[in-house]
């Protein structure tokens, strides 16, 4: 057997059809799948997972270290937090998995990570209302319309919002229960909508489990780069779920979930104390920002 630098050693032409007639066998073993796309995955799946071993030339070792990792991550998943998710999106499966199951359409909006913290039944508010509740930060006026890619406003379109605090905490991710950062509202008749959020921080994703040890090891940082969650549904539109990140923040180059895309990345103004707000809303001389997001649905594929 011989090794070059960088490769893995190349094995005699017995041991090469040793594998191949392994792979061979488990796709077989799927070939009365009476689902065809059910056997089309599991087919895909097996002949690229036996690639990847036999071209690292995986170890036993290595095999058992990667079921405890696995095994690891099902420990610490819960109702309020899914190592899962966190893998897939560290790995940008998830955002591959976004960028071909969301085509680009015409003009409308680019979607991107959905992110391990949304909950189902937060809290409604009207246009202009405020999703912060409790948590901390400065406050952010959002406003926006949503439309479809011809043009026309989509009325009553359902906007769901939802945000870390500014010590990089998600409501969920507390002991006591809180909902803060996150609600929905809808848009009104000419698509309009507007809120009050907080201006985004960056944040580590959670990464004191199997993932985060995985960065370290790997040398990467669990920093996300600022930014404010959006999922958009209306009937007969494809629903968006997106991030808008913010102008000038250093890790939009290096978020670690690689969510971020250049067409939503905005500004988040800053407004100095005393400047009136949008609705007259008195803000106990703090400085604020404001940003303007608009959003085009795709129609939604039969």
């Amino acid at each position: 057997m011989t090794e070059t630098a960088g490769t893995a050693p190349s094995i005699s032409a017995e041991q090469a059809t040793v594998e191949a007639e392994l792979t061979r066998n488990v796709l077989r073993s799927f070939e009365d799948c009476p689902d065809p796309r059910l056997k089309q995955v599991m087919q895909a799946l097996v002949q690229n997972l036996h690639a990847f071993i036999r071209d690292v030339r995986l170890t036993e070792a290595e095999w058992n270290r990667a079921i405890d990792f696995l095994t690891a991550a099902g420990h610490i998943t819960d109702d309020k937090r899914q190592e899962f998710i966190l893998l897939s999106d560290v790995l940008g499966a998830s955002m591959q998995t976004i960028n071909v199951s969301n085509e680009a359409y015409k003009n409308a909006t680019e979607a991107t990570v959905f992110g391990p913290f949304f909950v189902d039944d937060a809290p409604q508010i009207p246009i202009g209302g405020d999703i912060a509740g409790d948590a901390a930060g400065q406050p952010c006026w959002v406003e926006g319309t949503v439309k479809d890619t011809d043009g026309n406003p989509v009325p009553g379109a359902r906007i769901e919002v939802w945000e870390a605090d500014e010590d990089g905490f998600y409501d969920v991710q507390y002991a006591d229960s809180r909902v803060a950062g996150r609600a929905h509202l809808f848009a009104d008749q000419d698509g309009n909508y507007s809120f009050w959020g907080l201006t985004p921080t960056p944040y580590p994703i959670p990464h004191d489990g199997p993932v985060g040890k995985m960065l370290e090891a790997t040398g990467r940082s669990p920093m996300r780069a600022s930014h404010l969650h959006f999922m958009v549904a209306a009937p007969g539109k494809r629903t968006l779920v997106t991030h808008i990140f913010v102008t000038g923040d250093n890790l939009l180059t290096c978020d670690t979930v690689f969510g971020v895309k250049q067409s939503l990345i905005k500004d988040f103004v800053e407004q100095p104390a005393g400047t009136p707000t949008p609705d007259g809303r008195g803000l106990d001389g703090q400085n604020w920002s404001r940003t303007r997001f608009d959003i085009v649905l795709a129609p939604e594929i039969p």
